[in-house]
């Protein structure tokens, strides 16, 4: 009961009984409490430190407890000096804090076009990223354009995300649909529904992006090496654009929770996809990643499209595939 002000629980045993029972000494205690003397001696150590104990000047000095109402006085004094030490120290830190940042954007080389900061690296695009968390203020919208998820990347991703949903942060994410057959990440993807967290699926995205309170969006330079480099962009006219992208692909895809409904000619959402990307003239290992499959995965089902249509070549494909109404006339 009495933690919070410093005393363990043989330190208040003793000056519970101290107080019901004011003349006894030490051997008295210890025979109350059933505790070694010893014991008793070092909760009297632990009471004297606090002012809980005091000598009596009517008893040759003996231990004496002080009455509650001054003793719990007494220590919330303590913290509240202790308190207001530490809110020093605190903005002591924040001032230096604050004078770094400040050192190190400095250092920071400008960025070569308004509303465009270059990122080259992992380190940088993580740390750029660490600090657009802690200052986001309303929403989060991703596309994250990969697989199913590593138990590790989910366990490293739930204090973050329980931290912004916690705070109120919107945050919406579009994964691919083949994260439906990952079961790791639809577990997790379970888990941020029940905090609030949106996620819904599409066969492919166009870019991994994400944008935060539509101010600011980070978008890799290169999506087949997302880790190289990055570009962070705030113009006004480049982030209505991407923000109006978002919009459109999330009102065009499914919740994870839903069966994703066929497209026009039969097709599944997977399926309509493959046949946009190869009448593009994309090569299996190109598609594969834009659907976050295996390149096998994506050769069977450009393998089994071209079966259903009778096509006997990916050219031949193409023209069949307008016929059938799987593509629009004018490709």
């Amino acid at each position: 009961m009495l933690a919070t002000f410093g005393l363990d629980a043989t330190a208040e045993a003793v000056y519970r009984a101290m107080l019901a029972r004011p003349r006894e000494g030490v051997a008295g205690l210890a025979a109350v409490l059933a505790l070694p003397e010893d014991e008793v001696r070092q909760g009297l150590d632990t009471l004297s430190e606090l002012a809980l104990v005091r000598p009596s000047h009517d008893r040759d000095g003996e231990p004496r407890a002080v009455p509650p109402d001054i003793g719990m006085e007494l220590l919330m004094a303590r913290q509240q000096e202790e308190l207001a030490a530490q809110q020093q120290r605190i903005e002591a830190s924040r001032a230096a804090a604050a004078r770094l940042i400040a050192e190190y954007a400095e250092l920071r080389p400008a960025a070569p076009h308004p509303g465009v900061e270059q990122l080259v690296g992992l380190d940088e695009i993580r740390d750029r990223l660490a600090t657009l968390t802690r200052q986001v203020e309303t929403e989060v919208m991703t596309f994250a354009p990969d697989g199913g998820h590593t138990p590790e990347s989910i366990a490293a991703a739930r204090p973050l995300d329980e931290n912004l949903l916690g705070r109120g942060i919107r945050m919406r994410t579009v994964y691919l649909d083949s994260v439906r057959n990952s079961a790791p990440t639809v577990e997790y993807t379970e888990w941020l529904a029940t905090l609030g967290g949106q996620v819904r699926t599409v066969a492919a995205l166009p870019i991994r992006m994400i944008v935060v309170d539509r101010s600011t969006a980070v978008i890799p330079v290169n999506n087949d090496d997302t880790a190289a480099g990055a570009v962070v962009l705030t113009g006004h006219g480049t982030l209505t654009a991407l923000c109006a992208l978002f919009e459109s692909v999330w009102a065009a895809a499914e919740p994870l929770g839903a069966v994703a409904p066929r497209e026009t000619g039969g097709l599944t959402g997977q399926e309509a996809a493959v046949v946009r990307l190869l009448a593009e003239g994309l090569t299996d290992e190109t598609i594969a990643k834009r659907l976050g499959v295996s390149t096998r995965t994506a050769r069977r089902i450009a393998t089994d499209l071209m079966t259903r249509i009778g096509a006997r070549s990916r050219f031949e494909a193409g023209v069949r595939a307008v016929q059938h109404g799987w593509l629009p006339h004018h490709l």
